[in-house]
């Protein structure tokens, strides 16, 4: 049996699941993925298997002549990547569970910021280390979608 991959936007008002196998994952470096996705890269999953889309359909942007992209026309996530006929590729962070899906591949290496050459080098910065931080913290109320489905979860409204 095949996992099933499930996942979304920001604010679920576009949701996806996939029942695998999973083709191949990978990150892209070209200046279209980093514009697309407003990153240093995307990272992709594709699927053997087709879409489905559960609750709403990502808005299609037409990028270049034979690719376009799909996002969440309320909250702006990146969705996916859609290469002609083929079944689209999946934003890896817009999964419920991103940590199951882990590329095995780089296109688009001569492009690469600097910064991926050095990410292990970076000085970790604790969260709410400050008494101003916390402070800030305790008042927020995130209006993610929470990365599962739930009956009674409404978008912009308490879960």
């Amino acid at each position: 049996m095949s996992d099933v991959f499930t996942g979304g936007c920001q604010c679920g008002a576009v949701r996806f699941r996939v029942a695998g196998p999973l083709r191949h994952a990978s990150i892209c470096n070209c200046r279209m993925c980093q514009k697309a996705l407003g990153n240093l890269f995307g990272a992709w999953a594709e699927f053997e298997a087709p879409v489905t889309w559960t609750r709403g359909r990502p808005t299609v942007f037409r990028s270049s002549a034979k690719v376009q992209r799909g996002f969440c026309n309320q909250c702006g996530t990146p969705l996916t990547y859609q290469w002609g006929g083929h079944n689209p590729s999946l934003t890896i962070g817009a999964f419920d569970r991103p940590n199951a899906i882990v590329p095995t591949g780089e296109a688009a290496r001569d492009n690469r910021h600097p910064l991926m050459g050095h990410v292990d080098e970076l000085v970790a910065e604790p969260l709410a280390n400050t008494d101003e931080e916390r402070d800030i913290l305790a008042i927020l109320h995130s209006f993610q979608h929470p990365d599962q489905d739930t009956e009674v979860w409404t978008p912009g409204g308490a879960s």
